[in-house]
């Protein structure tokens, strides 16, 4: 943290704290919008709402660290540090949730009742059709997955980690990223869901585990690898519950 001699913080290191709080809870107000405020309105809305959202958040960490710090790190020689660590993280995390779902959950009918609310989101969303839901499928596992670690791994976890310690850089956030996955998740399963607050719970282990293979290798090409992967697993199962 930027401090003067009496170790108090400097006005840069104030702004820097309030740019990062921002960037902590804006991708929960953006699915509070789009996914739960607009949830009963036309899909032109939900999806321009979407959009903007998406726009607003991903632009925030950039336009902060170019016009106002100034400063935008270069890439390092060891970009491809974590790869191994990534893709061997994602595959045994994909082939883990694709077991549990074929061999337990699925059959034992736990997703029959959320199923229908993800064929209506589906439907709400304008994606209610297999080549509609494939190819947004593609955009998330691929460029959203990347534009997540971006925001979450390089920019609200490096950024706290100017001004706090590694593990509570780590689990604030985690907890962050996995703070709009409970509403989304929660949309589907209830709060009073024991699978809400597992997969919350999942969501932020895997953020952390990102946040700390970022730091680690200082490259974002694992957390991404990883992360991709993570979200093929998801959206595979979401496509056999809801249009197969």
């Amino acid at each position: 943290m930027n401090t003067t001699n009496d170790s108090r913080p400097t006005i840069s290191s104030r702004l820097d704290a309030a740019a990062v709080a921002v960037a902590a809870l804006l991708p929960t107000a953006v699915t509070a919008v789009y996914f739960v405020a607009l949830s009963e309105q036309p899909t032109w809305m939900q999806q321009t709402a979407w959009a903007a959202g998406k726009l607003v958040q991903f632009s925030f960490p950039l336009a902060w660290v170019l016009a106002v710090q100034q400063n935008l790190p270069r890439m390092g020689r060891r970009w491809h540090a974590g790869l191994g660590a990534g893709a061997a993280s994602g595959m045994l995390v994909l082939a883990a949730m694709l077991l549990v779902y074929h061999v337990w959950l699925g059959p034992a009918g736990t997703f029959d009742e959320p199923a229908q609310a993800m064929r209506e989101k589906l439907v709400n969303m304008g994606l209610d059709s297999p080549a509609r839901y494939l190819a947004f499928a593609g955009f998330l596992s691929v460029v959203h997955s990347l534009l997540e670690e971006y925001y979450y791994r390089w920019f609200v976890f490096g950024q706290m980690r100017r001004l706090l310690p590694r593990w509570p850089s780590i689990a604030i956030s985690s907890l962050a990223f996995a703070a709009h996955h409970a509403l989304v998740l929660a949309g589907f399963f209830g709060w009073a869901s024991p699978l809400t607050w597992l997969g919350v719970a999942a969501v932020a282990v895997g953020g952390a585990y990102w946040a700390w293979l970022y730091e680690r290798t200082g490259s974002l090409l694992g957390p991404w690898i990883s992360h991709l992967l993570v979200d093929v697993a998801i959206l595979a199962i979401g496509y056999e519950l809801v249009l197969v």
